[in-house]
């Protein structure tokens, strides 16, 4: 059950209205026409109640990785960046590595659930994932695997549930 609180943070940043995100699909091989991780979040971002930005991919190179975060971090109306794809264990998986590093805050719960949550999907091999969440100059971070289930699997499960008051946290 949640705490009293927590209920009253959650009704203080529903007040708030929509929140706005921008999503980054990291990825040597998809274009905007076969992204269907953008195609499910740009669905799913609207129906939620919330804005979209804007939708970029960026190969899987630290540099690209890094330029996208400050770009986007610095446009005052973004709250949230979701990047998918690149946090494997793969030479080629650079994501986690730039954006741990950038962080100024990590929020080690996002991570360690979302791999619970995909133990039930994938077995042991959840392992494998860094996904992680954290905060980059008063900016939301997300970082979740490529995988379309994986996606789905935040989103719905971790994302969404918690977007408006995570957000109204950082802006507080």
């Amino acid at each position: 059950m949640a705490s009293e609180s927590n209920v009253l943070h959650r009704r203080l940043a529903a007040r708030e209205g929509p929140v706005t995100l921008a999503v980054v699909t990291v990825s040597d091989s998809r274009t905007p026409k076969t992204d269907a991780n953008a195609a499910f979040l740009t669905e799913a971002v609207e129906e939620s109640g919330n804005l979209l930005h804007s939708i970029r991919i960026v190969p899987d190179e630290p540099d690209q990785v890094a330029e996208a975060l400050d770009e986007l971090a610095a446009e005052e109306l973004v709250q949230v960046v979701l990047f998918n794809g690149g946090t494997g264990v793969s030479r080629r998986d650079r994501t986690y590595d730039v954006l741990s590093r950038a962080m100024d805050k990590e929020l080690t719960g996002f991570g360690e659930l979302f791999r619970m949550l995909s133990y039930d999907q994938v077995g042991a091999a959840a392992m494998l994932s860094r996904a992680t969440a954290g905060v980059y100059q008063d900016t939301v971070v997300i970082s979740v695997p490529g995988s379309p289930a994986a996606v789905r699997l935040a989103w719905e499960k971790l994302i969404q549930p918690e977007l408006a008051h995570l957000a109204w946290e950082i802006a507080r």
